[in-house]
């Protein structure tokens, strides 16, 4: 009895080895997963404006980034005093980013030609309001400052 109880505990002690081992996993494996793992078109924070900075909600934080920026270029051109020879609605894209280390430019402005024509220096002034805007912190993701990109229509509308 005591030789068939020597050879069940031999038996066990072998076998269960194998349920002791881990499994490698390479530090490339972890890094792949992380990386399909982040959503790399959205951040975890926007850029914000020192009227921004309280907000703790990232859709908040967004639309007050975004109606910042509007509201500034809106009391901008209307200080401009256009004056056009017709009716004008039309709507202008500024494409502009902020970089990682909190600079706002513009990267495109597009309007229609009529448009350009009724106002030849609106683009001059979409530039020189954005120019005078000045973020106070850029977007995050993971903690790290990232550079991001906005289309903002712009309405132009006479009276």
């Amino acid at each position: 009895m005591t030789k068939s109880f020597l050879l069940i505990f031999l038996l066990l002690l072998v076998t269960s080895c194998q349920f002791f081992e881990t499994e490698k996993v390479s530090s490339e494996n972890v890094y792949k997963k992380e990386m399909e793992a982040i959503d790399w078109k959205d951040v975890d924070s926007y850029p914000s404006f020192s009227n921004c900075e309280n907000t703790l909600e990232k859709p908040e934080q967004k639309e007050c980034f975004i109606n910042t920026i509007s509201s500034h270029l809106y009391k901008s051109i209307s200080h401009e005093g256009m004056i056009a020879t017709r009716d004008v609605y039309d709507t202008v894209k500024v494409n502009f980013e902020v970089s990682s280390s909190g600079q706002l430019s513009i990267l495109e402005i597009k309007m229609d030609t009529v448009l350009q024509k009724e106002f030849p220096d609106l683009e001059m002034w979409l530039l020189q309001s954005i120019d005078s805007l000045k973020p106070v912190a850029p977007a995050y993701k993971r903690g790290i400052p990232v550079k991001t990109q906005f289309t903002l229509p712009v309405i132009i509308k006479t009276n």
